[in-house]
């Protein structure tokens, strides 16, 4: 644990595209709406009751000729997020500005892109064999993300994919800020893209995690999470002026308590939150914010309840958007990540959507409505399977 603060690394552009919609007005008008994007699962032939969040027009997107290998459907999502809020532009004068060799793609994901590996399994010949045209290295590997997005936009510096569950994409955040800082690159761009497959549908259910109604973070009878899918991305330079915001500390760890469940008492996020706030340099009282990862599993929320509380008491506003977005795994951190930037830009607490009856058991101040106040720093949370946690700090912009 680094008790000293790092230099603030600056978030030029920030995007996300899930079931709320593609890209940052889309997803701010459904926060400001209450909205949800859930709705009943209906992917493919799948017979399950739950709530899914699909992202519109995944299925129609196609890829540039020259990227055609890589056409299966998480790299069709990581091309539609690519597109929103001029972020491909913001990358392209970031790879003028310091040469491609200088600018890294650091990204995370849960499953890549294995539903195509399950779509060739169901097309195997007489003997087994797979078909011809399926490409694992360019579709399913857990890289070809990376290799998808840094030949795309023609990227030379380090890549690479962090698959940690739920921290995935959030861990990039501190991994870019780690390259910066050691001079290693000039700018990263970072983010996660995870897609529905039947992988995580019928292996969240088996795990009996997949509530049969919507999610309902810190909920008293909460049943278990919604699965969503999406594609969020930031673009991380040095000396550089934030119109996103600013990345100012991030906290992981690593408490292997269990395969699947938290620590109870949240010792592992515990740990991450601690490092997050002496890299920023902040006191628990200056955070006016904390983005949950509010899953709505029962342990999960309890445990997480456990550890903000340890850390800051009861009285800062928080919030789970899980229940707008449903759980997007590998691409999580990076999505809540994008919806704090966005909270500090408008000054604006996303309430959780869902909760009918409050827990007596949890004991934070959690938001059921959008609040409206200035914000200056908000902590995002993430926590993954096996323990892996990842706490992140922004701050706004000015």
């Amino acid at each position: 644990m680094n008790p000293c603060p790092v230099t603030p690394v600056a978030v030029t552009h920030a995007t996300l595209s899930t079931a709320l919609g593609a890209g940052n007005a889309a997803t701010l008008a459904a926060i400001e709406a209450g909205r949800t994007g859930l709705a009943p699962c209906r992917f493919e032939d799948v017979v399950l009751p739950g709530w899914i969040g699909e992202v519109e027009g995944v299925e129609a997107v196609r890829l540039p000729e020259a990227l055609a290998r890589h056409d299966c459907r998480n790299h069709r999502l990581a091309w539609l997020g690519l597109q929103q809020d001029g972020f491909i532009d913001a990358v392209h004068a970031a790879r003028q500005r310091w040469g491609a060799h200088r600018v890294a793609v650091l990204l995370g994901t849960s499953t890549s892109g294995i539903l195509q590996t399950e779509h060739a399994y169901r097309h195997r010949g007489p003997a087994g064999e797979l078909p011809a045209d399926f490409r694992y290295a360019q579709t399913h590997n857990t890289f070809s993300l990376a290799g998808f997005v840094a030949e795309a936009l023609q990227l030379g510096g380090p890549a690479w994919v962090v698959s940690t569950a739920c921290s995935s994409s959030a861990k990039v955040f501190a991994s870019a800020a780690r390259l910066i800082e050691a001079g290693w690159v000039d700018a990263a761009l970072v983010g996660g893209v995870d897609s529905m497959c039947l992988t995580t549908l019928y292996g969240f259910n088996s795990l009996e995690l997949f509530s049969p109604e919507i999610c309902r973070p810190w909920d008293a009878r909460r049943q278990g999470l919604s699965l969503g899918e999406a594609a969020a991305y930031a673009l991380l330079q040095r000396d550089s002026a934030p119109s996103a915001g600013w990345l100012l500390g991030a906290g992981e760890s690593n408490d292997g308590h269990h395969m699947s469940s938290p620590h109870p008492e949240g010792l592992g996020a515990i740990m991450a939150i601690r490092q997050a706030l002496a890299q920023a340099g902040l006191a628990p009282a200056q955070i006016d914010y904390i983005n949950l990862h509010g899953t709505a599993t029962p342990n999960n929320d309890s445990a997480e309840d456990r550890a903000v509380s340890a850390v800051f008491g009861c009285t800062v506003p928080c919030s789970s958007t899980k229940g707008a977005t449903g759980h997007t795994l590998g691409a999580a951190g990076a999505v809540e990540a994008a919806i704090s930037l966005l909270a500090l830009q408008q000054g604006l607490m996303p309430g959780g959507l869902n909760r009918r009856e409050p827990d007596p058991a949890l004991s934070l101040d959690y938001l059921d409505h959008n609040r409206r106040a200035p914000l200056r720093h908000v902590l995002s949370n993430s926590f993954g399977f096996g323990g892996s946690n990842a706490s992140l700090v922004f701050g706004a912009s000015s």
